[in-house]
C-alpha cells in the first residue's frame, strides 16, 4: 500500500475542469462563425457542426475508458498524510497550464467560420461536453464503489491533466464524504436544513 505525505488532486476534477471553459468558448465561437456566410454557406456549417458536436462528445467521453477503469479498479487506500487537494485549486491549476491552448483552440473555431460557419465551435462545445459526460462516468463508479478517486499531483503532466497519462502508475481512494466536491467532480451542496 502506498504510504503517505502526497498531495492528492481528485481524477473527476481534473477531467471536469476544461469542460465549462470548452463549452462556454465554443458556444462564443459558434454564436459569432454564425456571421460569416464562408465557403460552404451557412446552412452546411451548421448540420457540419452538429455532426462534429456529437462526434467530439462521443470521442472525448469514451477515449481512454479502459485504462481509467484499470486505475480505479486498482487504486489504494489513501494515506493517513496524504494532503487533499481543493476542488478550486484543481480547476485552477488546469485552466492555468491550458490557457494558451483554450485561447489557440477558440482563436481556430473563430478562424475557421470563414471556411465552414460554426462548425469549429460547435467542436469545441462538443469536447466540453465529453469531458462533463466522462466526469459523470467516473461519478458513478465512485458512488457505486463507494470511494472517490485520487492522483497524486506530481504525476499530472506539467499543464495538471491526464490523471490516467502514462507517468501515473496508481490512484487511490477515500470515503466518499472525503475532499470538497461530490461524486463526479461537482461542487458538494451543502446539507440540507431540517
Amino acid at each position: 500500500m502506498a504510504r503517505g505525505g502526497q498531495g492528492l488532486a481528485r481524477v473527476a476534477v481534473v477531467v471536469r475542469a476544461g469542460a465549462a471553459p470548452l463549452w462556454w468558448l465554443g458556444l462564443v465561437a459558434a454564436g459569432i462563425g454564425v456571421v460569416p456566410q464562408g465557403l460552404t454557406g451557412r446552412r452546411i456549417g451548421v448540420f457540419a457542426g452538429a455532426a462534429l458536436y456529437l462526434l467530439a462528445a462521443a470521442a472525448v467521453a469514451l477515449a481512454r475508458r479502459g485504462r481509467y477503469a484499470a486505475l480505479a479498479r486498482g487504486a489504494a487506500r489513501a494515506g493517513k498524510y496524504d494532503i487533499l487537494q481543493d476542488r478550486a485549486v484543481t480547476a485552477r491549476a488546469w485552466r492555468r497550464g491550458h490557457r494558451w491552448w483554450l485561447l489557440f483552440a477558440f482563436a481556430a473555431a473563430l478562424a475557421s467560420a470563414f471556411a465552414v460557419p460554426v462548425a469549429g465551435g460547435l467542436l469545441l462545445a462538443g469536447c466540453g461536453t465529453g469531458l462533463w459526460l466522462k466526469a459523470a462516468w467516473l461519478g458513478r463508479r465512485e458512488r457505486a464503489g463507494e470511494a472517490l478517486l485520487w492522483v497524486r499531483v506530481d504525476w499530472l503532466d506539467g499543464r495538471r491533466g491526464r490523471p490516467a497519462g502514462p507517468a501515473v502508475r496508481a490512484w487511490r481512494g477515500t470515503g466518499i464524504a472525503a475532499g470538497d466536491a461530490a461524486p463526479g467532480g461537482a461542487r458538494r451542496r451543502p446539507a440540507a436544513l431540517v
